[in-house]
């Protein structure tokens, strides 16, 4: 597969997601108003054109000028709407995390009935699209990217805390049982090892998946049992 499409394939994976407006912004019957179309469409397309600059340049060398003209824009188009590099690199960490859960929901619904393989699964997914994924490749191999990387580390609270809810939520649809409290402290869990892992590889993703997944499998096999056991009374 060439770069081209696998840049192409790994946006059509998730691209309902990025294109869906806020519940809010629809108009009567539902219908997304253009303006809201229209800037989504904008912003998506900027940001797809920076993951395709990705995929064989150094996310230093690239500028917003090369963003604006790769996405077929002005740079003052593209100004309007990111106030600033810092500004469009961090919607495009927030946007990447968002579909490594998306992947991540679908690995739990499909493990419903198995709390320990629902984690190796979800570690498996995530690790696996992260070593694929020109964003986290930047980050891993040092390419001048120190500033995206400060987006998942030192400044990287609003993209855990995103990920940790959106994470919990899942976990409580699948087992409804389950205190929130102890939702969230696995989802944080899981969040941060999932990001420190993708930072710092070791192993074949599976390797890695089922090492964590002996490690928690027990525990979350435990908090199950336990809820299970105060409903039943």
């Amino acid at each position: 597969m060439t770069r081209a499409s696998a840049a192409a394939s790994d946006r059509g994976s998730a691209s309902s997601h990025d294109a869906a407006p806020p519940a809010g912004a629809r108009g009567r019957g539902g219908r997304v108003p253009y303006a809201v179309a229209a800037r989504e469409l904008l912003r998506n397309t900027l940001l797809d054109a920076a993951r395709d600059e990705l995929q064989s340049r150094r996310w230093a060398d690239i500028s917003m000028a090369d963003i604006a003209r790769a996405a077929g824009v002005s740079r003052q188009t593209l100004y309007n709407e990111f106030r600033s590099r810092e500004d469009f690199a961090q919607v495009l960490v927030m946007r990447e995390s968002d579909r490594f859960v998306l992947a991540v929901e679908r690995a739990v619904r499909e493990h419903r009935e198995d709390p320990t393989g629902a984690i190796s699964a979800t570690f498996d997914v995530f690790l696996s699209a992260a070593s694929e994924n020109a964003l986290v490749r930047a980050i891993v191999d040092g390419d001048g990217a120190d500033e995206l990387l400060a987006l998942f580390t030192t400044h990287g609270q609003p993209i855990v805390e995103r990920a940790v809810e959106q994470l919990s939520g899942v976990i409580l649809e699948t087992w409804p049982l389950l205190a929130r409290h102890d939702a969230e402290l696995l989802s944080e869990c899981l969040v941060r090892l999932a990001i420190s892992y993708a930072a710092l590889p070791k192993g074949p993703a599976s390797m890695t998946a089922a090492s964590i997944a002996e490690l928690l499998g027990p525990y979350v096999e435990k908090l199950l049992a336990d809820a299970a056991a105060v409903a039943r009374g």
